[in-house]
């Protein structure tokens, strides 16, 4: 497999994740893969394959929308998309950097599409349970075209300090930051919202299962 990035990108990028928690990288893919992700995100928002999304763990999930208000798929390498696989590409190459260089034991990921529909949003939660904590870091790539600041839908970041951190989901744009470390909330959208979210995984998935995001 090709590399996306040199490896002076990656050094500079987990230097920013180690130092402060979080990282954002723009322009993560070229454009045109960037758009077959989204056509094929659309492809399913079509077909009504996105479901309301949980929170909790294993059996003690619920759907409460004063908490969450996006709709989400769960993505695997059996999806006979090669868009998809080609993310998985770049998920592979993510996880084998972050093993390279941060040590982490990183042993495979887990990604879903999430929409926010208008009027949807996430309050303030850790993406890491205790008890549950196969997921060390959190990633987001932004497939929003032409987002305008008065769309809302940024993710908020809550950094030491008392400190925030607030990322407009533009198109192209990665958010990468420590599950057990920063709370974070996705305020609201007034306008529809698409992303691939997922988690870089400690233990193989199904082992520790959220459904936070």
């Amino acid at each position: 497999m090709n590399s996306f990035f040199s490896e002076d990108n990656w050094v500079g990028w987990v230097d920013a994740l180690s130092e402060n928690h979080y990282v954002v990288i723009d322009h993560i893919l070229p454009k045109q893969i960037l758009l077959d992700l989204k056509t094929s995100f659309d492809e399913r928002v079509e077909a009504e394959a996105l479901r309301k999304a949980a929170i909790g763990t294993l059996n003690q999930k619920q759907v409460d929308r004063s908490v969450r208000g996006d709709e989400i798929l769960w993505l695997d390498k059996d999806m006979a998309d090669q868009r998809i696989h080609t993310f998985f590409d770049l998920a592979d190459e993510i996880k084998q950097n972050l093993n390279r260089y941060c040590y982490l034991s990183l042993s495979g990921y887990e990604f879903h599409f999430a929409h926010y529909p208008e009027g949807a949003f996430y309050k303030r939660h850790l993406d890491q349970f205790q008890g549950r904590n196969n997921r060390l870091i959190s990633m987001i790539l932004y497939l929003n075209e032409e987002w305008h600041p008065a769309y809302g839908g940024q993710l908020k970041l809550f950094l030491d300090g008392g400190k925030e951190e607030t990322i407009m989901p533009t198109f192209g744009r990665m958010v990468m930051f420590k599950s057990d470390v920063l709370e974070h909330e996705v305020m609201i959208t007034h306008h529809d919202r698409y992303s691939i979210t997922g988690w870089m995984l400690y233990q193989p998935v199904g082992l520790s299962f959220l459904e936070t995001s």
